[in-house]
């Protein structure tokens, strides 16, 4: 499997369940100007999936306030979203979540974005796409490994930051911290002031 990162997110058109929980047809390039988290899961009505879904539903507005739209993507039908969507938290579903999730049946979308296990279900990837449509980052963790949100967040800044300053981010790098110059006289100033 190769790296999709700096390459360009592959375009979809696929059926998805949208906030309001109606149906439309929803394509990845009618985004380009905004940032995209596009995450796969394996299954709707399974178990570290809702908490995913809920944890990402949770921090959204933080998302929106970094002109960031969140996806999500399974193997599901459009139908299967909605009702578990429309089903109580406390009940096995996920509620009203506010972004889209959209249908992969044929599964050509896991495909594409090389998470497809077993020509089953997606494994958890994750992609942060910039304004341009270009996989900026990603990571893929096994069905049983839940994802850190937060983390998603301090990408998406950490991808921001670098585009306006023209600084690189350095490990466990955060929003407000210093960051350092790419250059031999940045990092060695960084790393006598840090380490």
């Amino acid at each position: 499997m190769s790296s999709l990162v700096t390459r360009e997110a592959p375009d979809f058109t696929a059926q998805a369940v949208l906030p309001d929980n109606s149906f439309a047809e929803l394509k990845l390039s009618s985004y380009r100007g905004k940032y995209v988290i596009l995450f796969f899961y394996p299954l709707d009505f399974t178990f570290v999936c809702p908490s995913e879904i809920i944890a990402f539903n949770k921090a959204l507005d933080k998302f929106k306030s970094k002109n960031t739209e969140v996806i999500g993507v399974s193997v599901d039908s459009h139908f299967t979203h909605w009702a578990w969507k429309n089903t109580d938290p406390k009940e096995g579903g996920i509620g009203n979540i506010q972004y889209p999730l959209v249908a992969d049946l044929n599964k050509n979308i896991s495909r594409d974005y090389g998470v497809l296990i077993d020509d089953t279900v997606a494994l958890r990837g994750l992609f942060l796409i910039d304004k341009e449509g270009v996989i900026r980052h990603s990571v893929i963790n096994d069905l049983s490994l839940g994802r850190n949100v937060d983390e998603a967040l301090r990408m998406v800044d950490a991808l921001q930051f670098t585009e306006k300053h023209g600084e690189v981010c350095p490990a466990n790098w955060k929003e407000g911290e210093d960051a350092m110059k790419p250059t031999a006289e940045g990092v060695a100033k960084y790393l006598a002031e840090h380490v």
